[in-house]
């Protein structure tokens, strides 16, 4: 249905039902992490973009921390150089580094500028390495060595974990009504360069801002129970039970210690949200109906 053929009754009523949620959000900060289908896929590409300008407009400070995984990939298989994954993190020497700033703190990040800017609004991209606002050390990863039936540290080059985040910059940028686009490379005392987990970046980042909420787009519907639905409303000591009993296991364990992490940090909410939802930000913010899991700290 495109806007000609909407009722315009529906329209209003629907903005109307937004109204209590922009005013209890205007002034406040929400840091959203973009990836998955979201980024890849035409329709939720200009649908993710609309609804961060949307954001700005009624009064919210969206700050954008994006990932590129899968471009990164391709681009290093255009270069011939051998993608090697370690517990899930990619093995990444100096060579592999250049390519990694090449594309997230290039094409990605200033593709997402783009787009934001063509719907509107002024976003600014930047990494980790502008104003120094990510300081990284070097993530120290330990493997079981079946051979010796004990656990080793591996080295994988420049990837690494956030040591701390300073918020001038992203503050200032904020303050004069930009919309800050970061891409997840640090740097450490000796000017080294690490490629961060995107997921972990925006949850420092909002922690660092005291945002009012983290969101972490996902290529799943959100946390799901054993009988396949959607778990929400969960408060942390919910979610550290969940993670005791072994409900929370696997690829989406990582997710939820980054939110969870969060929220015990200072954020009011964390949102575990189905990316592959067109408008899936503005659903989760502005209606009950929410499209992925919710963490708070409180009951």
């Amino acid at each position: 249905m495109n806007s000609a053929s909407r009722d315009p009754q529906v329209v209003v009523e629907v903005l109307s039902e937004a109204l209590p949620y922009i005013q209890q959000f205007s002034g406040k900060t929400v840091v959203v992490k973009y990836g998955g289908n979201a980024m890849t896929e035409d329709t939720l590409i200009d649908s993710f973009a609309r609804n961060i300008v949307l954001m700005k407009e009624v009064g919210i400070n969206p700050v954008v921390v994006h990932g590129g995984g899968p471009q990164i990939g391709e681009l290093l298989g255009k270069l011939n150089i051998e993608s090697r994954f370690i517990n899930g993190m990619r093995v990444t020497d100096a060579e592999t580094m250049d390519v990694v700033e090449m594309v997230l703190g290039g094409l990605v990040n200033k593709s997402i500028v783009n787009l934001i800017n063509q719907c509107g609004g002024k976003a600014i991209g930047v990494t980790g390495k502008d104003g120094a606002q990510i300081r990284a050390r070097q993530l120290h990863v330990e493997q079981q060595n079946p051979e010796h039936q004990a656990s080793e540290i591996i080295d994988i080059g420049h990837v690494g974990e956030v040591e701390s985040i300073s918020t001038d910059l992203i503050e200032m940028l904020t303050e004069r009504d930009f919309i800050p686009v970061i891409a997840p490379i640090g740097v450490d005392g000796e000017g080294n360069s690490y490629n961060i987990n995107a997921d972990l970046v925006a949850g420092k980042v909002a922690e660092a801002l005291s945002a009012e909420k983290l969101m972490l787009l996902t290529n799943v519907a959100g946390l799901m129970d054993e009988t396949g639905e959607v778990m929400t409303g969960l408060t942390t000591a919910q979610v550290d039970g969940l993670i005791s009993d072994g409900t929370i296991h696997g690829g989406m364990l990582p997710k939820i210690r980054c939110a969870l992490d969060a929220v015990k940090g200072g954020v009011q909410s964390a949102h575990i949200i189905d990316g592959r939802v067109p408008h899936a930000v503005l659903l989760e913010i502005f209606t009950n109906a929410g499209v992925g899991t919710l963490i708070t700290d409180t009951e």
